[in-house]
């Protein structure tokens, strides 16, 4: 394996230095967080009353900490990420938020919180990051809440695997999921997950001709279509 795709401890990709710098922009807040976070809250249909806790796994410039805090009124988020930086990253964005901001330099295969301790779990971008994938969703089952939700937001394989995302970002390309794969793993793992509770957006910036086709009008050939994105809604029963 090269020195661009190098595993770290074990369980985790180094992002490359440009998608370091693109999810910290307004771009990204607009294009891709807000899209995603607009999606999964139609989803929840207000099933839970609050959130006390909530815990944002992937949390990387914490600019979803004031959006989070904004949408669910959450008394407490932690903010997970094993990038050593992740700290000095997030300041900005707690600042902004009136709710206890916890960050924790930690792995998804083996998060340090108690069982049945997390109301809400947001895991935007982040799982296809992850080499551990089976033990990470066992960690989000173990430490969600009998009842508490997972708002779950991903790139799929098909978009991961095209030219340019493989030219501009890093990514452990071996475990790479289509939208089924992810689903049957949420499924196996226990969570509740309705098929009204899954979208597969399929937004212009995930596809390869990054939406000129639709732009000038043109047909595109949906037959069969690989999916680019998943994102879902799973509660723990």
């Amino acid at each position: 394996m090269t020195s661009k795709t190098e595993i770290k401890n074990g369980a985790w990709v180094k992002e490359s230095a440009f998608g370091i710098w693109f999810t910290g922009t307004e771009t990204w807040v607009k294009y891709v967080l807000t899209k995603a976070l607009d999606d999964l809250e139609s989803m929840t249909h207000n099933r839970n009353p609050s959130y006390p806790v909530i815990l944002d796994v992937g949390c990387g410039h914490g600019l979803s900490f004031p959006i989070l805090e904004k949408r669910f009124n959450p008394k407490k988020i932690i903010g997970l990420d094993v990038d050593p930086m992740t700290q000095s990253r997030t300041q900005r964005n707690i600042a902004l938020c009136n709710c206890e901001i916890q960050i924790q330099n930690n792995n998804a295969s083996n998060i340090d919180l108690k069982d049945n301790s997390v109301d809400m779990l947001f895991c935007h971008q982040t799982f296809h990051h992850l080499v551990e994938q089976e033990q990470a969703i066992q960690e989000f089952f173990r430490v969600l809440k009998p009842g508490g939700v997972l708002l779950f937001a991903e790139s799929c394989r098909r978009y991961i695997y095209s030219f340019l995302i493989r030219f501009l970002f890093r990514h452990p390309m071996d475990v790479q999921k289509s939208d089924l794969e992810y689903i049957e793993l949420i499924r196996a793992t226990g969570f509740d997950l309705e098929e009204q509770n899954i979208s597969r957006p399929f937004l212009w910036w995930s596809r390869e001709d990054l939406g000129i086709l639709e732009f000038f009008h043109l047909p595109e050939n949906q037959e069969n279509r690989e999916e680019t994105m998943v994102n879902l809604v799973a509660y723990k029963t």
